[in-house]
């Protein structure tokens, strides 16, 4: 689906959007009013059945916790994927209390305190090395705790993958471990006691071209092979990173999900299978698992007329959903999909306004000069592509509003 024929794949009950089934009226009473965020368990679901029928058979399937920590979206998910990556002492707690076992918790990301450290090594996961400072610190917990650590490299690729909506690989980066150190990191780690078990490449994130992340993962898997013949044990796991992008904005096409599975079949194949038969190979996935299955729905508290331009003010923003308003990274703004979710089959009276949040600062923008349905006081505006990065990646405490709720139906 495109970004705007989101909308679609949400029912409709009497013009009202739907969740779950549940009318977007009664879902605000029973959540205590709004804003709120909603998530649809069965697009969850249907999601990752989509990514099982794409990816070869023996590809583990690993989402990442931080582009939606919601503890039920993480237990629902624990049923459906194969391993879960964390990125702080809380989503590892997160992790930990679902039936997904430790040897399938990765933990990345810089900056892992010595704390963090001791609660990933005594929890059985696997620490993702992001520094050869690190790399020494989890040697010296394991050697406290009396635990043998399980380990695997974070590897800062020397390469860049163009057209990736965040890079996080290539060039200087604070993520992971410059491709051209990790040999020397190997020779020093080749007799500490810790469980190395292999390589991790994460290169960038929100891809939707297909041929754009087919070259990358082959870029990705040479890389890893080479380093690989590195290593001072046989590898046993490989973390292909993901970087699967869904579309948000009116122009922006879908990822071909079949060629992008039909690439990794022909890599394990032809490469990883003939020197690894029996290696975990892993793609990390987080919004694209998540981000099309979530809603933010805040209320018109005001409407006004300001030198000819429309505002509608909601009682949510840019506190609840920055993504939205364009300060989660977005060079030039651009409208998320957005509806009036209690006047989805009122297409005769539209008009073009601007949809404001509450906070005393002119960024808050959920919709700039979009054309809607007529909407007044009381109406309830929807902000689709809302499930990854929403809440928890919004500045909350700003001005002191309320938190909004989180439901997954």
């Amino acid at each position: 689906m495109t970004a705007h024929s989101t909308v679609a794949a949400f029912a409709t009950q009497s013009g009202r959007l739907c969740v779950g089934g549940v009318p977007l009226d009664i879902l605000a009473e029973r959540v205590g009013g709004t804003p709120f965020f909603a998530y649809d368990r069965g697009m969850l679901t249907d999601r990752v059945a989509q990514l099982r029928a794409a990816m070869p058979p023996d590809i583990e399937l690993s989402y990442a916790i931080k582009a939606n920590p919601m503890p039920a979206v993480v237990h629902h998910l624990s049923g459906l994927v194969d391993g879960f990556d964390v990125a702080s002492a809380l989503e590892l707690r997160s992790a930990l209390n679902t039936t997904i076992p430790p040897s399938q918790i990765s933990f990345a990301g810089p900056g892992k305190t010595p704390t963090e450290l001791r609660q990933a090594v005594a929890s059985g996961v696997t620490v993702q090395i992001e520094s050869a400072a690190e790399a020494r610190r989890l040697i010296e917990i394991g050697q406290l705790l009396g635990v043998r650590c399980r380990a695997a490299i974070r590897v800062n690729p020397d390469f860049a993958i163009k057209g990736s909506g965040m890079r996080m690989g290539g060039g200087p980066q604070q993520f992971g471990i410059d491709a051209e150190q990790v040999p020397v990191l190997l020779k020093e780690l080749s007799m500490a006691q810790m469980d190395l078990t292999g390589l991790h490449v994460f290169a960038g994130s929100q891809n939707l071209n297909a041929d754009v992340l087919a070259e990358a993962q082959r870029k990705t898997v040479d890389l890893v092979l080479r380093l690989a013949e590195t290593m001072p044990s046989p590898v046993k796991y490989f973390n292909l990173g993901g970087g699967f992008g869904i579309p948000y904005f009116e122009k922006d096409r879908p990822l071909d999900l079949t060629r992008v599975g039909a690439n990794l079949a022909e890599l394990l194949e032809r490469k990883i299978r003939v020197q690894y038969p029996q290696a975990r190979v892993v793609i990390e996935l987080g919004r694209y698992i998540v981000g099309e299955c979530g809603i933010y729905v805040t209320r018109i508290v005001d409407r006004k007329e300001s030198r000819g331009r429309t505002f509608l003010v909601v009682d949510g923003g840019l506190h609840h959903q920055l993504a939205a308003s364009g300060n989660f990274g977005q060079a030039i703004r651009r409208n998320y999909p957005i509806a009036i979710g209690n006047r989805m089959d009122d297409d005769t009276t539209t008009e073009t306004v601007s949809i404001v949040g509450k906070l005393c600062t002119p960024l808050d923008i959920l919709g700039d000069r979009v054309v809607l349905p007529y909407a007044d006081i009381g109406d309830l505006v929807v902000v689709f592509q809302a499930g990854a990065y929403g809440f928890t990646a919004s500045p909350s405490a700003f001005l002191s509003h309320p938190e909004p709720a989180e439901v997954l139906l």
